[in-house]
């Protein structure tokens, strides 16, 4: 049995994962689930007989960037695979530099959440397909040190506007972000709209993109 950990600050998408890794009793061992990178931490110091553990990046307290890199070098056995919304070279840089050993889409579906957890214990690097592009060019032309979170442009999001636009990152749609944020669907797209318009894109992957890459999330 493969015993594994999740790290996921948000309960519905734990659930959803849990879900997933639910379908393969035969093969994964759900063991626990970390709300954030800090309070993974502490359960693995509690019990660090994990195989494998699924990192979210955007989390509280301590975020999966940060959380990997401890990880990593505590615990060399394990190993680490981002599960993450955030496809952006940034992102991908930060965690390969970080430790970790492969990252999958939350998008994906169940068996390839297996095939990569098995590959990656394998001595494989699992990745989804658009990210091992992006990895590649990585390889061709690696991000400087600083070179994103030097940018200081503002492009004077409100609060609500940056609160819709960090629910969008976690990929809830309207519906669910009205109800997390308790107003309905209609002013959620309204502060959609105005995002894009403030951050000069047309759809929620460019949006996510540039709000990341300028650090308004």
């Amino acid at each position: 049995m493969i015993k594994v950990a999740v790290a996921e600050d948000n309960a519905l998408l734990a659930k959803s994962i849990q879900e997933k890794l639910g379908f393969f009793p035969d093969d994964i061992r759900y063991k626990f689930r970390g709300i954030n990178g800090k309070d993974l931490i502490q359960k693995l110091e509690a019990d660090s007989n994990i195989d494998v553990i699924l990192m979210d990046i955007q989390m509280p307290e301590m975020n999966g960037i940060e959380a990997t890199s401890i990880i990593s070098q505590n615990y060399p056995h394990i190993k680490i695979i981002m599960l993450t919304v955030l496809d952006d070279e940034n992102h991908i840089f930060q965690a390969i530099r970080a430790g970790a050993n492969g990252y999958i889409l939350k998008d994906e579906p169940p068996q390839k959440l297996l095939s990569g957890i098995k590959e990656i214990l394998g001595g494989g690097a699992p990745m989804s397909a658009g990210v091992a592009l992006k990895a590649l060019r990585l390889m061709r032309n690696p991000i400087q040190e600083g070179e994103e979170e030097n940018s200081q442009e503002s492009f004077s999001l409100s609060k609500r506007e940056t609160e819709v636009l960090q629910q969008l990152s976690k990929g809830f749609d309207y519906k669910q972000i009205a109800e997390f944020l308790h107003i309905s669907p209609a002013t959620v797209r309204k502060h959609i709209e105005n995002t894009y318009s403030k951050l000069q894109v047309h759809n929620k992957m460019e949006a996510v993109q540039k709000a990341n890459k300028h650090r308004l999330i």
